[in-house]
């Protein structure tokens, strides 16, 4: 997490036009399924792991300071330093400006640059040059994007060109976890890496694919990878 804070400021004082993706297993799943997806990953500032699994993962090849950089404790322990001017982009109805509302009583020192509650439509009306205008007016140092992956990710990268902001940040549920709109699992079973099952149990009918049908999937390449039964590309 030192290492992610680190990089981020950084690049808000050198001006650079970086994102960050923060990668579960979906995730990577979904660059297995298209290669839009897959290249957004990889011309990513930073990509960090967001689930236990990954995590695991990593030190059994012998990346052994890894640690968890999930997308909701990141956005904490950016904002909780009140550094940076942010701006809030995602969410349903209401949920980017409870955000900010609850983050700026929270934090009092901290600066907003604004939100925009996007409606759920297609990539295509979401990427314009109004949306990049009505951003860039706020004058902020980061953008924290709340929408569901790959979506967010792909939006990051269409939208990088046109926004000012240093860094964009995906974060998931991050925007509905920090405002109470859905529970966030237990710190113990972030721990355990069985927060998809937690997740799972509460919003079955929206993630029943993403963990049962990619979770299998994973394991069933990470085997064929790790008996170099087959290979696949990066």
């Amino acid at each position: 997490m030192e290492q992610a804070l680190a990089t981020i400021d950084g690049w808000v004082a050198s001006r650079a036009r970086e994102y960050v993706c923060v990668c579960p297993v979906h995730s990577i799943m979904e660059c297995r399924r298209s290669e839009a997806v897959r290249r957004t990953f990889n011309q990513a500032g930073m990509v960090t792991p967001d689930g236990m699994p990954l995590v695991w993962v990593a030190r059994a090849l012998g990346h052994h300071d890894v640690g968890r950089v999930y997308g909701p404790d990141l956005m904490l322990a950016v904002l909780r330093r009140e550094r940076h001017r942010h701006f809030f982009y995602g969410g349903g109805p209401g949920v980017a400006e409870r955000l900010a509302g609850a983050v700026m009583t929270r934090y009092p020192k901290l600066e907003v640059a604004g939100f925009i509650e996007p409606p759920f439509a297609p990539l295509d009306e979401l990427c314009t040059p109004a949306v990049a205008q009505a951003i860039n007016a706020g004058s902020a140092d980061i953008v924290w994007v709340g929408m569901s992956s790959p979506k967010q990710d792909l939006w990051m990268t269409r939208m990088r060109p046109l926004l000012d902001a240093p860094v964009l940040i995906a974060v998931g549920a991050a925007f509905d976890f920090h405002t109470g709109r859905v529970r966030q699992a237990p710190a113990w079973i972030q721990r355990s890496g069985l927060e998809w099952l937690f997740r799972l149990g509460t919003e079955p009918r929206r993630l029943w694919r993403r963990y049962l049908v990619d979770n299998p999937w994973f394991v069933w390449e990470l085997f064929l990878q790790s008996t170099r039964l087959k290979r696949f590309d990066l």
